[in-house]
């Protein structure tokens, strides 16, 4: 027996325990919270080394106040291990580490079991100037738990990094914080999960950190937002103690639906820092519900607070589908009244709306993640995310019978927030149009017989399309069964750029050469995409390909789309991001290309994109989901193409008028500064 027992290989175990808090230290400190805030992270298992330093992340504990380094926490310490990890202190930097370490790899594993792959990390951008450069590989977010002494914490897109401040408290109401106590945001649940969440949308979509309309920070804050959120409903105990305080009316004030309230009394606030469901009104001290108003939308311009209503748009469409879910449960409780008795639930429904709670969140925040990736590359607004959420949705899960997709238009409605480019709102009308070319996958070329020159001209693009598709299904088999990331990240490159021997012979034709070749002066192909893929380019202030005779442009985000919805469909997809730069000058209000300017003139850049994406069952180009650089009419009743004047006009607005007066955005992010400074330390200043 010994010796058949000595012969079993030890398994690795599949999570690594680690303690933390739920919310923040401040909620150990009450009565009420302190027996659910004290919790187990159950942390995907890795090889950690003192930091902790894994896979994804490497904690370096510098702190440049005091200028010390602090010891790196030991997760596989012995005596660590058997208490699973180090005791819950404001006081101990190792468990500081611990912390931040806990929640940033649950965000991560968020991700990544959401979009169905491992995620990257944004590229190092190297050397670039007018567009030129290269990109490395970015193996590890670093992330400082005492980076600076400062009412902060951001995440840095030039670090690639997280940094977390500290501070002393200035509550306004001494009853909820002590006055000058050290507040550590590395130590909020919230805090951290929604810093960590910037490193993974800028992973995704890196033109997101660039304020071209009023909603693109404001989705970056709110996004990180809802992803802290429904983080909160993974913690079945908190879940549990709030379904009983509440009588499970979630929509009520409670702690779930709250962020940052440790943070949010110490810097003056009498509440938490954000809250998707009310606010406390200082008049009379009591919590009251938010109303949703379209004026909000229409008026609030300061990037928090308008990520704000997106996220009640989310947070309401969540709390009505939760409603639906336990309408029975709570029919049954109350004999079919609908009220409940006076008196504590009882435990066994406690234990069912807890359960129904947390499916239900765990679906939103699946699409509300899953939605990135049908999302234009750049200028987003909300209500291209909602347009994504359906898509998404439509794609993976064909029998929508609880009505998720209603509840989120619903939500949308009731704040004005709606899409541009539909004529009513609908799910049919949401979900991006599927592309419809000529040319079908049938193996054999069509007869060009009694066909207009439209006709001609789609069906070869359909032809080009398919000869695209087919390269895409080939990095799709070369890269399904890759874990490492580093692997993916070279193979990824490997099918954008291609590879060329040293004696220049081509030996892989990459994917931004394929498009260059094929649709480099493509009417049909601009039409598609709404970019510059034109002979008269150059006239719209694009530069010339470095390689090829024909616009410049960028490939991002390539990526494998692998997922299986609920009743067992597949959806087998390819998607790659197109991003183009225009660069102008405004004269007299004339929209000139830069390389007309004077000295005294300051050029800009405008940019469109567009998200490709590709089915690799039919290999058929299934969605083309644009922000137009051009105006696609110019094809039928212009003679000239030009630039799309609606979004150019709009753009320039917001840059030189309305984001100048938006919390000192003039000065924070104008000109080409911008693109090398700090968005996200400059909007977390508190």
């Amino acid at each position: 027996m010994n010796n058949l027992y000595s012969s079993q290989s030890a398994k690795l175990p599949a999570f690594r325990k680690l303690r933390g808090y739920a919310f923040d230290p401040s909620l150990s400190l009450k009565l009420d919270t302190s027996a659910v805030n004290d919790l187990v992270y159950k942390v995907p298992w890795e090889s950690v080394e003192p930091g902790p330093v894994g896979e994804y992340l490497e904690v370096l504990d510098y702190d440049p106040t005091t200028k010390e380094y602090y010891t790196p926490v030991n997760l596989d310490n012995a005596y660590v291990l058997a208490q699973d990890g180090l005791d819950p202190s404001e006081s101990n930097p190792q468990f500081h580490q611990q912390m931040v370490y806990a929640v940033a790899m649950i965000t991560i594993r968020h991700f990544e079991k959401s979009l169905g792959r491992k995620i990257l990390w944004a590229s190092r951008l190297l050397n670039y100037s007018e567009g030129k450069g290269y990109e490395t590989y970015v193996k590890r977010l670093r992330i400082y738990p005492h980076a600076l002494r400062d009412a902060n914490a951001y995440y840095s897109p030039v670090k690639k990094a997280v940094l977390f401040g500290y501070f002393s408290a200035m509550p306004a109401d001494e009853t909820l914080q002590m006055p000058n106590s050290l507040v550590f945001t590395c130590l909020s649940h919230d805090i951290v999960a929604h810093e960590v969440t910037h490193a993974l949308l800028d992973g995704m979509h890196r033109n997101y950190n660039e304020p071209s309309n009023a909603d693109v920070l404001a989705f970056h804050e709110a996004f990180a937002d809802i992803v802290a959120l429904f983080q909160h409903f993974t913690f079945p105990d908190v879940l549990k103690h709030q379904i009983a305080k509440t009588r499970g009316d979630l929509a009520s004030q409670n702690l779930l639906g709250q962020l940052a309230q440790q943070f949010g009394s110490s810097i003056g606030s009498y509440g938490s820092l954000r809250d998707a469901l009310g606010h406390i009104d200082e008049a009379t001290g009591k919590w009251v519900p938010t109303i949703p108003h379209a004026d909000d939308y229409r008026n609030i311009m300061e990037p928090h607070a308008r990520g704000s209503i997106l996220v009640a748009a989310v947070f309401e469409a969540f709390i009505n589908i939760y409603k639906n879910r336990a309408a029975d449960l709570l029919r049954i409780a109350s004999n079919g009244t609908g009220i409940l008795p006076l008196g504590e639930l009882h435990p066994d429904l406690v234990n069912r709306l807890a359960g129904e709670a947390a499916k239900t969140a765990g679906h939103v925040l699946n699409m509300c993640i899953r939605a990135l990736d049908y999302c234009p590359p750049v200028d987003i607004t909300f209500g291209d995310y909602l347009r994504a959420i359906i898509t998404a949705d439509v794609e993976l899960v064909a029998d929508d019978s609880r009505d998720y997709r209603l509840a989120f238009i619903d939500a949308f409605r009731r704040r004005g927030i709606y899409p541009q480019g539909i004529k009513t709102l609908s799910i049919e009308s949401l979900q991006q149009p599927m592309i419809d070319i000529a040319f079908k996958a049938t193996g054999k070329k069509l007869s060009f017989k009694d066909q207009s020159d439209q006709e001609k001209t789609q069906n070869d693009t359909g032809q080009l399309l398919l000869i695209i598709g087919t390269f895409l299904r080939e990095y799709g088999d070369a890269i399904k069964y890759v874990s490492d990331r580093k692997e993916i990240y070279d193979l990824t490159r490997l099918y954008i750029a291609g590879k060329t021997k040293k004696n220049k012979k081509i030996q892989i034709l990459g994917l931004h050469d394929r498009l260059n070749i094929k649709f480099s002066s493509s009417k049909e192909f601009a039409r598609i995409t709404g970019l510059a893929f034109l002979e008269e380019y150059i006239d719209l202030g694009i530069k010339q390909s470095g390689r090829y005779t024909g616009p410049s442009f960028q490939i991002q985000n390539l990526r494998l789309v692998n997922r299986v919805g609920p009743e067992g469909n597949q959806v087998n997809q390819v998607i790659f991001s197109i991003v183009q730069t225009s660069r102008l000058i405004c004269r007299d209000d004339v929209f000139l290309p830069a390389s007309q300017k004077t000295d005294d003139e300051t050029s800009f850049d405008f940019k469109g994109g567009c998200t490709l994406i590709f089915d690799l069952d039919s290999l058929q180009l299934k969605y083309a989901i644009s922000k137009p650089l051009i105006d696609v009419d110019c094809f039928t009743n212009l003679d000239k193409c030009q630039l799309n004047l609606q979004r150019l006009k709009a753009q320039y607005n917001f840059l030189n008028n309305d984001g100048g007066s938006v919390n000192g955005f003039q000065h924070g992010f104008s000109g080409p500064a911008f693109r090398s400074t700090e968005p996200f330390a400059f909007l977390h200043q508190h």
